[in-house]
């Protein structure tokens, strides 16, 4: 993913909205400029459903998690494309039930890397670590993380809202084998993104558009096609909203599909 112009001359361009600090705004946080909260009013008065996709996008991520290390006893993850830090991380709710677990952040954002010291917190018998490097270098990637994962053990493996900044399907799949080619039987894919309707179609447009990051949506069976070799955890591919909910869903589900899935 290339680099957006935010780091001229040693300071954050205020100027260009951007990626990770629109979607903390969806998200309600307050590590955003006035041009960022411009974008994203407008997208959400364009597309009212992209404030409910954020948020539960990150509650999936949470219930997503605590499955993994609750029922699946995965001690290590490898977060993918993390964006700027917000409550419940990553390593915060795998810790909170297992202390030993290690987790790898990796973004390539000169902002999360400014605010990466949050993600760096661990409990003593855990780690965590980040690693300031693009997704789509996965060995310079897979080399950072094994110094804090055991390659050899299974791994979650976490694209969460993230493979839709890379725009070329076929790359996206291509990519995905070969983060899962590095990790042993056992391992799990945890994947997320919005899918193609005529109303995310024309908010990508409008998003791009806008200046940030280009996001691009996909039709379900391509999203979907991303599990393939893999074993579903139920309840399968569909909204992520559906995805094990811990409370009664309300509303419509959301246009972000996504599964879990594990590594024969």
């Amino acid at each position: 993913m290339r680099d957006e112009p935010q780091v001229r001359a040693g300071r954050i361009d205020r100027s260009t909205p951007h990626s990770a600090r629109v979607w903390n705004y969806w998200l309600g946080g307050r590590d955003n400029y006035e041009v960022d909260r411009r974008l994203g009013a407008t997208m959400a008065e364009l597309y009212p459903q992209i404030i409910d996709i954020a948020r539960a996008s990150r509650r999936f991520q949470a219930r997503a998690v605590r499955h993994l290390t609750r029922e699946a006893g995965i001690r290590q993850f490898l977060d993918l494309g993390t964006g700027l830090p917000t409550a419940d991380a990553t390593h915060e709710i795998a810790q909170a039930l297992a202390p030993d677990a290690r987790v790898v952040y990796v973004d390539h954002d000169p902002i999360v890397l400014a605010h990466a010291r949050a993600l760096l917190t661990s409990t003593p018998e855990g780690a965590t670590a980040y690693v300031h490097g693009d997704l789509r270098d996965a060995g310079a990637v897979l080399r950072e993380a094994a110094r804090t994962l055991d390659l050899q053990r299974p791994v979650a493996l976490m694209l969460l809202s993230t493979l839709g900044h890379v725009a070329d399907s076929a790359q996206a799949a291509s990519l995905l084998r070969t983060y899962l080619d590095a990790v042993p039987g056992g391992s799990y894919l945890m994947l997320c993104d919005t899918i193609e309707t005529d109303e995310t179609k024309a908010a990508s447009d409008e998003y791009a558009d806008g200046g940030a990051m280009p996001y691009i949506s996909r039709p379900r069976e391509i999203v979907r096609s991303f599990a393939d070799g893999l074993d579903l955890v139920e309840p399968g591919f569909g909204s992520i909203s559906l995805w094990r909910p811990e409370e009664a869903a309300t509303g419509a589900p959301v246009d972000q599909w996504g599964f879990v899935g594990v590594k024969r």
